[in-house]
């Protein structure tokens, strides 16, 4: 009796949270658009107009996640465990929180070049998060195994080419940056960055986790 009612009551839950996940997922893509764009625009560097757009969007992604955990002490019926739908949307939150500290210590640093490894790293985290909003919305079906597996394998993909980026240009920056100044500040904004597909990864280890226990 219990489990056909949590069958009956399961499709509101999704009705709810669902949306939420997405319009959590659009906007880290929307963040890594932008980092993206700014990144490759051989126009003008403006760190401060940077950090200003992605950290309103970073604001947006905040209040996203407020709203979920809102509703989750609020409602008795979810698609899966309270637990794992609190990491699945903090682990999300975290991807936007290092793009936008990396925009911001690209500001604060004043930096005056996006160099060539920084505009890939740019490039794989929007790989990153297209891939991760796939991922998110294949959830809706926890049985699409198949389909789910193959997203959570192209994030950790684009993780592995973003440690060999990263990886390589702290390499070259010891090998031929003179000022180590420029030094501790262009490794920073790289870790940074790196890190956001770090990220990303991170919400893989929580889906894997929730396929696991709906298995």
């Amino acid at each position: 009796m219990f489990s056909t009612l949590i069958q009956y009551f399961t499709p509101r839950g999704k009705k709810l949270f669902f949306p939420l996940f997405d319009q959590a997922t659009q906007n880290v893509v929307a963040m890594a658009e932008m980092l993206k764009k700014e990144l490759n625009d051989p126009a003008s560097i403006n760190t401060k107009d940077l950090f200003q757009k992605i950290d309103r969007l970073e604001n947006i992604g905040d209040d996203i996640t407020h709203h979920i955990n809102i509703e989750l002490s609020k409602n008795f019926i979810t698609p899966f465990d309270r637990e794992d739908i609190h990491a699945l949307v903090s682990s999300i939150d975290d991807v936007a929180d290092y793009i936008h500290e990396s925009a911001n210590r690209m500001f604060l640093y004043g930096l005056t070049e996006f160099t060539k490894p920084m505009q890939v790293l740019a490039d794989l985290i929007l790989d990153a998060a297209f891939a991760l909003q796939k991922l998110i919305d294949e959830l809706k079906d926890i049985e699409n195994v198949e389909l789910i597996i193959r997203h959570c394998d192209s994030i950790n993909t684009i993780e592995d080419k973003a440690d060999i980026i990263y990886n390589q240009a702290v390499a070259d920056l010891f090998e031929n940056e003179k000022d180590p100044i420029r030094m501790i500040k262009y490794q920073e904004i790289l870790l940074g960055l790196e890190t956001a597909t770090d990220m990303c990864k991170d919400v893989v280890k929580v889906v894997e986790s929730i396929m696991i226990k709906n298995s």
